[in-house]
């Protein structure tokens, strides 16, 4: 990787971290209750899964992004997308974690923004706990065959 690019991209991780630090909690409409910003969806952005750190590219992308976050979730009166599951979840219990099988939702919004920017929202609600952002997707991506726009489909887990 050339060493001018990595550079740039330290310096927008570090202004989207000092970011989304400043967000705390947004007030969503449509799930009538508050959406907190914690270290869950901040190490998200930075990882797919547990110890499977996302390509820098993907990063960049998403830290870019960050800023529209609390537009869309302060203006979701309606999901585009709801995703129910049980998952293993790693929960504070009795003073130590705990890796648990819970129920969790995932609720997808979509907005477009400045007429043509359009992301994808995730937000994650883990059984009774409050709902959490968990991440940001462009929502198209360039298909590498041919570099046509397509919409981009996922697992809510790891987007």
């Amino acid at each position: 990787m050339n060493e001018d690019v990595f550079i740039n991209f330290e310096e927008i991780r570090s202004a989207a971290e000092k970011l989304y630090s400043n967000f705390g909690e947004i007030w969503c409409p449509y799930l009538q209750e508050k959406v907190i910003f914690n270290a869950k969806g901040k190490e998200h952005l930075k990882f797919k899964a547990r110890h499977r750190a996302r390509s820098h590219l993907d990063q960049n992308v998403r830290f870019k992004i960050l800023k529209y976050a609390p537009e869309v979730i302060k203006k979701s009166h309606t999901i585009q997308g709801l995703s129910k599951t049980k998952s293993f979840e790693m929960i504070r219990s009795n003073q130590r974690n705990e890796e648990i099988l819970v129920n969790v939702i995932y609720f997808e919004f979509v907005s477009v923004i400045e007429e043509k920017i359009r992301v994808r929202i995730i937000v994650k609600k883990i059984e009774t706990s409050q709902p959490y952002f968990w991440s940001i997707i462009p929502f198209w991506k360039k298909n590498v065959k041919d570099g046509r726009k397509q919409i981009n489909y996922g697992n809510p887990e790891e987007d």
